[in-house]
């Protein structure tokens, strides 16, 4: 074991809220409902997006660079909920984030999912949402394999404000 801590530690700190959480819903209700009722904090909530149907959020412990989640405005847990409206943007709204990541990212591929239910993995299970992660050629490392961490190197507001602006971008174009 070396005497250098720079070489057996990885210091993640703004990991810990996360990590010390509980997995109770929070005392202030659902996140994506506050940051629906919140337009003027779009910033600060990492909002990337929103229309009349759907909100496209920055998640704040992503699994790599750029994770974003997109989710129906109203507070839904069962993807039969939505409506054909709701539904069909929630699409766009990934078809559109998937092309503008891939642009502004350079990201060679991506995971989109949905967990439907605790069971299925959704931490979030009274709203539903779909995760929507970018990938590139060599991005799995030995991290998440042997430390079950992830290693982003890019803080969420430079990645926030990224998004933001190829989404003005994509959307002039």
């Amino acid at each position: 074991m070396s005497t250098n801590v720079a070489q057996d530690q990885l210091w993640a700190p703004w990991r810990l809220p996360y990590i010390v959480s509980t997995k109770e819903p929070a005392a202030d209700g659902c996140f994506l409902c506050r940051y629906v009722a919140e337009p003027d904090r779009d910033i600060d909530n990492l909002v990337i997006s929103r229309n009349e149907w759907t909100v496209t959020v920055l998640n704040r412990f992503p699994y790599n660079n750029g994770h974003l989640l997109v989710a129906p405005l109203k507070h839904k847990a069962e993807l039969a909920e939505l409506d054909d409206a709701e539904l069909l943007d929630c699409m766009q709204a990934l078809q559109r984030m998937t092309r503008v990541v891939a642009r502004a990212m350079n990201a060679h591929g991506f995971n989109i999912g949905l967990n439907l239910g605790q069971v299925a993995g959704a931490g979030l299970p009274g709203h539903l949402h779909w995760h929507l992660v970018p990938r590139w050629r060599g991005d799995t490392n030995f991290m998440p394999v042997l430390a079950d961490l992830s290693v982003i190197p890019q803080s969420l507001a430079s990645a926030c404000e990224l998004l933001r602006e190829s989404l003005i971008a994509d959307l002039i174009n």
